[in-house]
């Protein structure tokens, strides 16, 4: 979509770029094959609620289906703003999709973003937000930086998976509108926190009623 450079600027809530996987060979997993990295594609691309282990994106491709993809993890959001900060710190240029999103993102607060609030995306697609990104070998050896998953988890701006409420097609340049903010205070944020280093801060995940069966649980069994 032309001008989405100025819309970045002017911190317009849109999508930048939708990213699609390149398969690679993944040493870090047995699976022997990883979809992390994704790169921007033109066009129109079908998003729609994916099976176990599957892509909410036409095209995209996920390999480690035990811990990765599924109804709650169909789409994985990324803010251009928090790729640029990174960028800053590792002195070099991160491009759309390097984090392994599908959705480069400008103007949306997606680590403030509350588990269960809904997004229109472009004229058709609703994605409800589900739960943080939660780093992994195959994210730390992709990413190639020393102490990777320890850095990323202490700078708390992890991402966020998404569920396909209404399915439809998005492109770059889609508008990003909050439809709907549940009343509590789960954000992706508070909660990426409460799993990794701060479990004194489960409790309170259990406010937000959208939160995934999974983890729900696991805050169950860490709390009793």
């Amino acid at each position: 979509m032309p001008g989405w450079g100025r819309l970045y600027r002017e911190r317009v809530a849109h999508v930048i770029s939708v990213n699609i996987a390149v398969p690679r060979a993944n040493p870090a997993k047995s699976t022997g094959v990883t979809g992390i990295d994704k790169r921007p594609v033109e066009g129109p691309v079908e998003v729609r609620a994916p099976g176990p282990g599957g892509s909410g994106l036409a095209g995209d491709k996920i390999f480690d289906v035990a811990h990765h993809g599924g109804a709650d993890q169909a789409v994985y959001a990324y803010a251009r703003e928090d790729l640029d900060a990174w960028g800053a710190e590792l002195g070099r240029h991160l491009p759309g999709g390097c984090f392994g999103e599908n959705l480069t993102t400008a103007g949306v607060d997606v680590t403030g973003a509350l588990i269960g609030e809904r997004w229109r995306v472009g004229e058709q697609v609703v994605l409800e937000v589900c739960v943080p990104r939660i780093p992994c070998g195959t994210f730390a050896h992709w990413l190639g930086e020393q102490r990777w998953e320890k850095r990323f988890t202490a700078r708390a701006v992890p991402g966020a998976y998404l569920r396909v409420v209404a399915p439809g097609a998005v492109r770059a340049g889609d508008p990003v509108t909050v439809l709907d903010r549940p009343d509590h205070a789960v954000t992706i944020g508070l909660t990426f926190r409460a799993l990794t280093l701060e479990p004194d801060l489960l409790p309170r995940l259990l406010a937000a009623d959208a939160l995934p069966a999974r983890a729900r649980a696991r805050v169950t069994r860490r709390t009793t």
